[in-house]
């Protein structure tokens, strides 16, 4: 199977372990829909990362029936798509400058979390309201950490060869 072949047949996965990950909510909408997202970014890069947090959003809020709006959700699902671009480059960025790969991992979170909360509610606020934007930091802020943490920690199990990036269990020269 060709390497074209191959992603495609993982962002299939990826987006049905995102439909699985939307059925298992938090609040609403706000599900497990992006741990998938997050684990196909390190694993097939930014672009397909982008793609499968835009479906995998719009999934679940298709399941929860739109609760914020579809204009919301478009948004959101966009705003999910950056933070997959920020998650990613901001790893890939620590990792060139040699930084200690938990360090890079770490820094990727936080740089996700703040993408995925403040400045995607921030995006959004305009359809809803700022007061609903901020009522909704308690909910999103556990559910994005637990997203972005629980997919680095599965990276890092994987077998290498399902690892572009260096992994914080190995080697940087592992991957060279």
């Amino acid at each position: 199977m060709n390497d074209k072949t191959k992603k495609l047949v993982y962002a299939a996965l990826f987006i049905a372990l995102a439909f699985v990950g939307a059925n298992i909510k938090i609040m609403g909408s706000i599900a497990f829909d992006a741990l998938p997202a997050f684990l196909a970014t390190l694993i097939l890069g930014w672009g397909w990362g982008a793609v499968i947090a835009a479906i995998a959003h719009l999934l679940t809020a298709a399941l929860s029936g739109f609760p914020f709006t579809l204009p919301a959700h478009i948004i959101t699902a966009i705003m999910m798509s950056v933070t997959m671009i920020a998650f990613y480059f901001t790893i890939k960025g620590c990792l060139f400058k040699k930084l200690n790969p938990i360090l890079a991992y770490g820094l990727g979170c936080v740089v996700a979390v703040i993408v995925n909360v403040p400045i995607a509610l921030l995006a959004v606020a305009p359809v809803f309201t700022l007061p609903v934007a901020i009522g909704l930091i308690p909910a999103l802020l556990p559910a994005a950490i637990l997203n972005v943490v629980l997919a680095v920690i599965i990276y890092n199990l994987l077998p290498a060869r399902f690892q572009p990036l260096p992994a914080i269990t190995r080697k940087n020269h592992d991957h060279q």
